[in-house]
């Protein structure tokens, strides 16, 4: 039996699945409205890396979101309709985000290549060169689902039974949901910890090659109003990006440190940290060999560390209110 739960708290839960979900029935319409688009023979006279500005939702920003050099696979093909030449550089139905397979897809269409272009009778100049859903979408995404409904009614089950099996056990037994939800808060930062330790680990095992600092400096920008509607403080971001050549191709990496990005109120702390990566140095670069486009300047996970510290202290908060209340 489910736990007295709200059910707008199920809903929140399961919202970002929902998106998902959303998101696949809108690409299966676009692949189902681009099945009967005619096709013509055409011809890739160019086939290249290169980085455009994406724009980036961040609910933390007051203007919502900020724009973010990303990796694509610039492939672009030309053909003829009726005697006119069009151009296009679209390979597939939906929007690509970038950093996305573009080693792979510049590998399947090098430069010279004759493909089948499907175009929009209605309107010319949009045109794809595959336009089929990815290969196991649906199998996916429906796994996503079940997996999903699991954890979170599964979850709340399971916490429910633990909550009345822990409230046993204690002195105080109405201090067992805390106690427990503590518990549980603190094993998954300990997750992360683990995570975030294997893929440094990992990250240390892939191929080194030099690189270029492009561009660093401080991302300064305003934080949301809080709840009251005041402005928010102004905040400062490291910006560092560089340019690296993996297997004869050109990439833009963001990531310098496996410990993520941190915004601070201070400008001073972030100004040293952006000394260490000066515009022009030379910097060793280490790539995801089966994703050239991932990259790292220091692969340490040193974060991790202060993670563990917090799990430390929340599992002793757990202890201190399961056994004096």
């Amino acid at each position: 039996m489910l736990p007295d739960i709200p059910w707008f708290v199920y809903a929140m839960l399961l919202a970002p699945v929902g998106l998902i979900v959303v998101a696949a029935i809108y690409k299966y319409l676009e692949v189902r409205a681009a099945s009967d688009w005619p096709s013509v023979p055409g011809k890739v006279v160019v086939s290249k890396p290169e980085t455009r500005d994406v724009r980036v939702i961040d609910s933390d920003r007051e203007e919502g979101h900020y724009y973010e050099e990303r990796n694509f696979a610039n492939v672009t093909y030309e053909y003829v309709i009726a005697g006119q030449t069009y151009r296009n550089n679209r390979v597939t139905i939906g929007e690509d985000r970038g950093n996305f397979e573009v080693a792979e897809t510049l590998a399947r269409y090098p430069v010279g290549t004759a493909v089948t272009v499907y175009y929009n009778p209605n309107k010319r100049g949009e045109a794809v060169l595959e336009r089929d859903m990815p290969k196991g979408m649906w199998g996916c995404l429906g796994w996503m689902v079940v997996i999903a409904l699991v954890l979170v009614f599964g979850g709340a089950i399971g916490f429910h039974k633990l909550t009345d099996f822990v409230s046993t056990k204690l002195p105080h037994p109405q201090m067992s949901a805390m106690t427990v939800a503590l518990g549980a808060f603190g094993a998954a930062i300990a997750l992360f910890a683990v995570s975030l330790h294997r893929h440094a680990a990992l990250a240390r095992t892939w191929p080194v090659v030099k690189g270029r600092i492009k561009t660093s400096g401080l991302d300064r920008f305003r934080a949301r109003a809080d709840d009251s509607g005041s402005r928010g403080p102004i905040m400062f971001r490291a910006n560092i990006s560089y340019t690296y050549r993996y297997e004869n191709a050109d990439y833009t990496g963001l990531v310098a440190s496996m410990n993520g990005q941190v915004s601070s109120t201070s400008d001073w702390g972030v100004q040293r940290y952006v000394r260490k990566y000066p515009e022009g140095a030379i910097v060793d670069v280490y790539v995801n060999p089966q994703n050239p486009t991932e990259s790292v300047l220091d692969p340490r996970a040193k974060a991790a560390w202060f993670l563990w510290v917090v799990v430390a202290v929340i599992w002793a908060l757990a202890y201190f209110v399961a056994t004096k209340g």
